[in-house]
């Protein structure tokens, strides 16, 4: 593959650390949920930096693929991101599942319901992912 652009992040102390960007725009201390044994409070973690890139780029490949067909999509139009951490079931470790809720206002069930589908054939994240996680769409 031949970079267009290339992301530069950092971390330290790992999930009960901070990860920062290499030109600062995200700095953020990253402190795990109360639901995973952490404490909770101020502070992000690697999952909601995945759904917010993820529900970003997959909204991004809604468009594209609408606009090829010359629809376009209405600025209220939002992808959410719900990514889910659990055990993974060979009992070694973690995994993550994501559902993607998709509000295409002005776009009729069955158009929204293929712009999504071809969507996970242009997004990054999509084809990063498939075969690898659990990945529902929902048209909402």
């Amino acid at each position: 593959m031949e970079a267009k652009y290339t992301a530069h992040a950092t971390a330290t102390g790992g999930r009960m650390g901070h990860s920062r960007t290499d030109d600062g725009k995200i700095d953020v201390d990253l402190v795990p949920p109360k639901e995973m044994g952490g404490p909770g409070g101020d502070g992000t973690n690697p999952e909601q930096l995945f759904a917010t890139g993820y529900a970003g780029c997959y909204l991004g490949a809604v468009r594209k693929v609408a606009g090829e067909q010359h629809v376009k999509i209405a600025d209220d139009a939002t992808v959410t991101a719900h990514v889910s951490f659990g055990d993974h079931p060979n009992g070694f470790g973690f995994q993550i599942a994501v559902t993607l809720d998709v509000n295409l206002p002005g776009v009729d069930k069955a158009k929204a319901e293929e712009f999504t589908e071809r969507a996970h054939h242009v997004c990054p994240y999509s084809n990063a992912t498939r075969g690898n996680i659990e990945v529902t769409t929902n048209i909402v």
